[in-house]
């Protein structure tokens, strides 16, 4: 005899979806715990958890993550995204760039879809191969050599360029044949070493 699945809402299944997202969770994750979209609107009446966007939330005792956007987009993404470009620069601790948006790439598929994109949010298309991934605390982000070469393609200014290309050869993230976009991109400026 085969029993259908618990309709009942599982408060430890949230919460373990959730810590290991820095506290967010989406209305798919809540109904996959059991929780329909009045019994979230009753908890965040309650006080219990919190709007961050469309369909997504924040369970308001967990304590705040240091990437907690970079989360709340990649879930927007439906988590199909990676951290990318400058935004994976800083992932990274490459450089002193600073970006003022989040930079997420989705894959080409996307490409055809209607978005509606929440402010802040810059995206890009390609397909990103598993080994041009990594993840970076509750996120998965572009792998190194791959953030370079695509801030390279994308037009970094090249002070930034240059420094983290040094920064990752330093580190001993990529070698030099890894960065051979970034060289091409910074030859008008003297190259890496420039």
């Amino acid at each position: 005899m085969t029993h259908a699945p618990s309709t009942e809402p599982a408060w430890q299944a949230l919460y373990d979806v959730a810590a290991s997202q820095e506290g967010l969770f989406t209305t798919r994750q809540a109904a996959a715990a059991g929780y329909s979209d009045p019994l979230l609107a009753h908890h965040q009446k309650a006080g219990r958890i919190t709007r961050i966007r469309r369909g997504i939330y924040r369970l308001v005792h967990f304590p705040a993550g240091e990437h907690e956007d970079l989360v709340a987009a990649w879930l927007w993404a439906e988590s199909t995204a990676v951290i990318s470009h400058q935004s994976a620069l800083s992932l990274h601790s490459l450089s002193d760039s600073l970006p003022a948006q989040i930079h997420l790439t989705l894959p080409t598929s996307w490409r055809q879809r209607r978005l509606r994109v929440p402010k802040g949010l810059v995206l890009h298309f390609a397909d990103v191969t598993a080994k041009e991934r990594t993840w970076s605390g509750s996120v998965p982000a572009t792998s190194v050599g791959r953030t370079i070469d695509d801030c390279a393609h994308s037009g970094l200014t090249p002070d930034l360029l240059r420094q983290a290309a040094r920064q990752a050869l330093t580190r001993g993230l990529v070698t030099k044949a890894d960065l051979k976009v970034a060289e091409k991109a910074l030859k008008p400026y003297g190259g890496i070493k420039g």
